[in-house]
């Protein structure tokens, strides 16, 4: 499909990058879940169904783990959070319980693909997008976010890769082996740990010697910065918004916006309201006109090749302007009644994360 294809506004296809369905149905369909997925269910933000109404052609599906309660009162302790943590830290039950829901999650992904008689795939290339963007099948690409469920050495990062994995990221919001995730504070700098572990700095190589992408949401400033020496791939935070707009610590600082646009990175931008809002305050009453305005930031910043869409779709408070995956015409919509033309329409929606994969996973 062409970037440059001109249709009307409210036909241009997204792709969205960043999800959490699979905990959503492991969590509270996991007996049914394949068919909670592609029939649709009455609660969350995201099934088929409402991907469709919603014109969305594919996008990256995240392994988030709970935390387990040991990890959590690991995250609790501000000496953990601030140094590297080490595997007394947190227990073997714990490690367990992450590679064991990790494991659930991709298969119940793998069985939704098997399962869809042809209308999902599991996406291991930009091109195999683009073949599904033509056929009209939903295409899905693997992400873990949050490296609990790894072991250092590498060997479950294979596993994962050859089942498909191709976005990682290493750190959620609490430490982990490879690093101090940056904790939700408002109002808040990202600088709130010691950033990444050796063995953090080393996943990135893994990451970057296998082509796959490294995501930099959820980090905290200084690991972003270890991964910028770091990579050789482009920065990208999938979910993240602009600092300056809402200071939330998990949002980007103009100097890290700046990093992202030299090495010609991505931003997607995320609808959680409690990340759009100049209040930083979790109110579902918040207009669909705050994502157009950290959209319009980051333009600015990063440049019109370098921002989409990272909803964060059942995995965060959405304006009730939005509320669900039906709802992305209506933000298509905005965007085109605030003078955006198509070519900027698609590239906003699609063509820059299928630039980026490109650039990343070495096509």
């Amino acid at each position: 499909m062409s970037e440059n294809h001109q249709v009307a506004p409210l036909a241009v296809p997204v792709f969205d990058g960043h999800n959490d369905v699979l905990c959503r149905l492991w969590q509270h369909h996991y007996a049914d879940a394949v068919n909670a997925f592609m029939q649709g269910t009455a609660s969350g933000h995201l099934d088929f169904p409402r991907l469709r109404q919603g014109n969305v052609a594919g996008g990256i599906f995240a392994v988030w783990v709970p935390s387990h309660p040991a990890v959590a009162a690991a995250a609790d302790s501000e000496q953990v959070a601030r140094s590297a943590p080490t595997p007394a830290d947190f227990p073997q039950e714990a490690a367990i319980a992450a590679r064991d829901a990790t494991f659930s999650m991709l298969a119940i992904l793998l069985r939704i693909e098997q399962a869809s008689q042809g209308k999902v795939k599991i996406c291991r290339s930009a091109g195999d997008i683009r073949a599904c963007m033509a056929s009209g099948t939903l295409a899905v690409v693997m992400h873990i976010e949050g490296a609990e469920a790894l072991d250092v050495n590498g060997e479950l990062l294979d596993i994962f890769y050859a089942s498909g994995l191709r976005s990682l990221g290493p750190l959620w919001s609490r430490p982990n082996l490879f690093g101090a995730g940056v904790p939700f504070r408002y109002p808040s700098s990202p600088d709130l740990g010691d950033g990444l572990t050796e063995a953090g700095k080393q996943l990135v190589r893994d990451c970057n010697r296998r082509r796959i992408l490294v995501d930099l949401s959820h980090m905290d400033e200084k690991g972003f910065w270890h991964t910028a020496a770091i990579s050789d791939a482009p920065l990208v935070a999938s979910h993240s918004n602009a600092h300056a707009l809402s200071a939330q610590s998990r949002n980007l600082t103009d100097r890290q916006l700046a990093a992202i646009a030299e090495t010609r990175g991505f931003v997607g931008v995320n609808f959680a309201v409690p990340f759009l809002r100049e209040d930083g305050r979790r109110d579902a009453e918040t207009s669909l006109q705050e994502i157009v305005r950290h959209i319009e930031y980051l333009l600015d910043k990063v440049g019109e090749d370098g921002v989409g869409f990272g909803s964060d779709l059942d995995g965060a408070t959405m304006p009730d302007d939005f509320r669900d995956a039906a709802g992305f015409p209506r933000l298509v919509a905005a965007l085109a009644a605030r003078g955006y033309g198509p070519e900027l329409l698609h590239k906003i929606c699609y063509g820059n994360w299928l630039r980026v994969l490109e650039a990343t996973w070495g096509e």
